[in-house]
């Protein structure tokens, strides 16, 4: 599986981005797509997850504000990002976990891929 993200920038406070990520590769069946980022000198934290089945997640701090959205025929996913503050600046990675086919129409194997990132710089 293989993800490209893009739409990264460089925008002012309070102004929007919107990231896209499309994927390709065969699987059998897609557990998630989420979006994470990681600023200089800081772990990896999960924005936003779209689960196949269940409720979107948000990072605390981006809820109200970010919005995750999938597309299954587009095979893409979409942080659509308002009202941003200079402490969104980071590199934002989208992933997708599930499984890979098995015997027959059984799943096989999970994965989890990653996208190589795209950076998102905010001005103050």
């Amino acid at each position: 599986v293989q993800l490209q993200a893009s739409g990264g920038g460089l925008v002012q406070a309070g102004g929007s981005l919107t990231l896209t990520c499309t994927y390709s590769g065969t699987f059998h069946s897609l557990s998630a797509m989420s979006w994470y980022r990681q600023a200089p000198g800081k772990q990896r934290e999960l924005v936003a997850r779209y689960p196949t089945v269940g409720n979107t997640e948000y990072l605390a701090s981006v809820k109200d504000r970010f919005t995750i959205a999938r597309d299954s025929a587009e095979k893409a996913v979409y942080l659509h990002m308002n009202s941003l503050k200079p402490e969104d600046t980071a590199v934002y990675y989208c992933n997708a976990d599930g499984f890979l086919h098995g015997k027959g129409w059984s799943p096989g194997r999970s994965f989890n891929a990653w996208g190589q990132g795209t950076q998102v710089t905010v001005s103050s």
